[in-house]
């Protein structure tokens, strides 16, 4: 399982270890790390073109010494101060020895930069002397043709305490990294975005990989942040025995945590101790949404499905070993969790009877904005909501934009209202517990051509299938989504995709987590 811890804990443990170590041998380590990742990302080290984006902080001081490191190997690396005051002298020093070069970022052009080396000066600049020498811009801004010419741009601006945007300078030279050819390689987080919830609230480095040390941050695995973040390195810095008095914030599964939860029969098993489930879905304008739930439903590892609603025959038509009922849900026969919602339209009713059950219910869709927030609360037995970002909004009386813009504090607000688990469904999935505390599941898994209708469907009748197979309600959440984002993959393989072909892929991505 991978999992992330807020910053507070992260610099805690870090403080804890420094103690213990010599001075700056955490600061080489990551350094090393992120020199070894550039040289990856690169390729072809000697004679490529680096720029330093150096902001004050210890981020700017793991970018001196990896362009010091890369310098050394022939590199041709020129740091972008964006406060030359505040630069960790150090990582400066061993740069400059290593014939790197530097140019004086926190202005407009025509500022001034400095040379070292061979004393022909920088970009923008008049060289002089043995490599010490000053020059001055000559209409042209010198920050901003370094980072134009680059092969590779290591943002180290700000650290994983930034809020906010980046400030006017920092955002003018991340827009040239993006608009120039350059790959980009983030020092631990991308400079802007929120480490502790992946929010991003104006402009941030948007960055081709991102290299992050000793713990993994939120922000990291949840979108919008996400997003800028690229591909993943981890660089392991020590940092294991002292984050082990802190709990994790997130967690994200891995197949290895999926194929351990995934509900397989026995010898003695029979349909019903496999567990059947319930699916009340679809009305006489929604039908199909009742043939999408319960081929979730057929695929998720229950023994049986009972299905209760309008939608009977089409349903058999589709699937004759479904069992069904014309209701109410109470008289259909014994189940052992009940999935609800699913295209119901305004039939409170079936969804009133499923509610007051004593066995685990998924509420979905029409369920959600029909079911009484006082009746979910007082349930006992687990329940699991799942609503995607517009539902979440109508539940808590924000905005679309807020929602998804703030996962992280939306999933826990709901599953606190509530008192259930709630699946937040998006482009990063978020499963909270009931309490809205702990650790927040965030799902690894998908693709954006989910992004079709009736995928939640299928969503529901699997998650719905798991529950009644005996998994809790965070685990059928997040094993459930695991398992659609990954049949989602297969199924698009890159093409449009429909939510009956994602269904159909459930069995090839149940096997592909159980190989491994």
């Amino acid at each position: 399982m991978r999992t992330a811890y807020r910053v507070e804990d992260v610099r805690a443990a870090e403080r804890a270890l420094m103690a213990r170590v010599p001075e700056g041998a955490l600061m080489q380590r990551a350094a090393a790390g992120l020199a070894a990742a550039c040289g990856q990302v690169l390729k072809k080290v000697y004679g490529a073109r680096v720029a330093l984006l150096v902001g004050s902080g210890d981020n700017g001081g793991d970018a001196l010494y990896a362009g010091a490191r890369l310098a050394r190997r022939g590199a041709g690396v020129t740091a972008v101060l964006l406060a030359p005051e505040r630069t960790h002298a150090g990582g400066l020093a061993a740069l400059r020895a290593a014939g790197g070069r530097v140019v004086d970022g926190s202005g407009p052009a025509g500022g001034a930069s400095t040379g070292a080396g061979d004393g022909a000066g920088t970009v923008g600049g008049v060289g002089t002397g043995d490599g010490a020498g000053v020059g001055t811009g000559a209409g042209a801004d010198a920050a901003l043709a370094v980072v134009a010419r680059a092969d590779l741009v290591v943002d180290g601006v700000v650290g994983i305490g930034g809020k906010g945007g980046l400030r006017p300078r920092a955002a003018e030279l991340a827009r040239a990294a993006e608009r120039s050819k350059a790959l980009v390689v983030a020092v631990d987080l991308p400079s802007g975005v929120d480490a502790d919830t992946g929010e991003v609230r104006g402009a941030a480095v948007r960055a081709d990989v991102t290299v992050t040390f000793g713990a993994c941050k939120p922000g990291l695995l949840i979108d919008p942040a996400r997003e800028y973040a690229g591909a993943l390195r981890f660089v392991d810095i020590g940092l294991g025995p002292e984050l082990a008095a802190y709990d994790p914030v997130v967690e994200a599964f891995q197949y290895a945590d999926v194929d351990r939860l995934l509900p397989v029969p026995g010898a003695e098993s029979d349909k019903y101790r496999r567990g059947v489930v319930g699916v009340v879905a679809g009305s006489a304008r929604y039908p199909g949404a009742a043939v999408l739930a319960v081929a979730g439903a057929l695929r998720g590892g229950a023994g049986a499905v009972r299905y209760v609603g309008p939608a009977a025959d089409a349903v058999l038509a589709r699937f004759p070993e479904t069992l069904v009922s014309a209701g109410p849900p109470a008289k259909a026969g014994r189940v052992q969790a009940w999935a609800v919602g699913s295209g119901l339209g305004d039939d409170e009713e079936r969804l009133h009877d499923v509610v007051a059950a004593d066995v685990p219910v998924l509420i979905d869709a029409d369920g959600l904005r029909l079911a009484d927030a006082e009746a979910v609360r007082r349930r006992v037995a687990p329940t699991l909501l799942t609503p995607h970002a517009g539902e979440a909004a109508a539940l808590l009386g924000a905005t679309r934009e807020e929602v998804e813009s703030g996962r992280l504090e939306a999933v826990r607000e709901l599953a606190g209202r509530y008192a259930a688990t709630v699946l937040l469904k998006g482009s990063t999935t978020v499963v909270a517990g009931p309490d809205g505390t702990g650790a927040v599941r965030v799902n690894p898994t998908g693709t954006p051509w989910l992004a079709t209708a009736g995928s939640g469907d299928v969503l529901s009748g699997l998650a719905g299938a798991l529950l009644a197979a005996g998994l809790g309600a965070r685990d059928a959440g997040a094993v459930g989504a695991f398992l659609h984002g990954l049949a989602g993959r297969l199924a698009a393989d890159g093409a449009p995709v429909a939510a009956q072909d994602v269904a159909e892929a459930l069995p090839a991505a149940w096997r592909d987590v159980r190989r491994g």
